[in-house]
């Protein structure tokens, strides 16, 4: 069934094509669950080497398919399609584009059910808690505390989570509520087309040592 494309939609894929044939590689990511805010920083840090846009589906295997004479195996980059799509073109190498995105990784705050990606300290030191029911929910938490010109103050370090253990409820909101981001994220690159090769992630994540051997 034959379905009319509105102006806007067809400019939108028309951009896509431009995109495709100026740069020499791009790239499919997948922004599921990535916070705009976090988005924008990346798109900030990696600004000098690619450009990211966003895109619908359905508008992105058009254009896809609209490039298949033009371009080698083009239309097998639709299988890589997935979650929230965005776009990212390059003219750097597929292999050091994905090493400069995995350097770009910024910091989020937990979220409960989360896996601790390392050893997650509590320094001793001040808080901005007033003292109350907090001593108490910090006690639950094994940190020990003090009350210091009318605010809690956590006497020694602790190790709040350790790595690999799940973050729960109350660990995740004293996190929230220290200002502790001890997540990483980074942007989710599913595939590379690169002059007819597709690179996926597994491949990508290669070390340099590994593709040197």
């Amino acid at each position: 069934m034959n379905r009319k494309i509105s102006q806007r939609k067809i400019n939108e894929v028309d951009n896509i094509k431009a995109y495709i044939k100026k740069y020499r590689s791009f790239g499919i990511l997948d922004l599921e669950s990535m916070p705009s805010a976090q988005l924008q920083k990346m798109r900030s840090q990696l600004k000098q080497y690619a450009l990211i846009t966003m895109s619908k589906k359905r508008l992105t295997k058009i254009a896809l398919n609209q490039l298949k004479d033009e371009k080698n195996n083009i239309t097998a980059v639709a299988e890589s399609i997935t979650g929230m799509p965005a776009l990212l073109f390059t003219n750097d190498d597929p292999f050091k584009i994905y090493r400069l995105i995995n350097k770009s990784k910024t910091s989020v705050a937990a979220k409960p059910g989360q896996l601790a990606p390392h050893d997650i300290l509590i320094r001793a030191g001040p808080t901005p808690f007033a003292p109350g029911p907090v001593i108490s929910e910090l006690g639950q938490l094994g940190l020990k505390t003090e009350v210091k010109e009318g605010k809690v103050n956590i006497k020694e370090d602790k190790i709040l989570v350790k790595e690999n253990q799940v973050i729960n409820d109350k660990a995740a909101s004293l996190l929230s509520k220290l200002g502790i981001e001890p997540m990483e994220i980074s942007l989710n690159v599913v595939a590379i087309y690169d002059n007819g090769m597709i690179y996926k992630k597994d491949v990508l994540a290669i070390d340099d040592i590994k593709v040197m051997s």
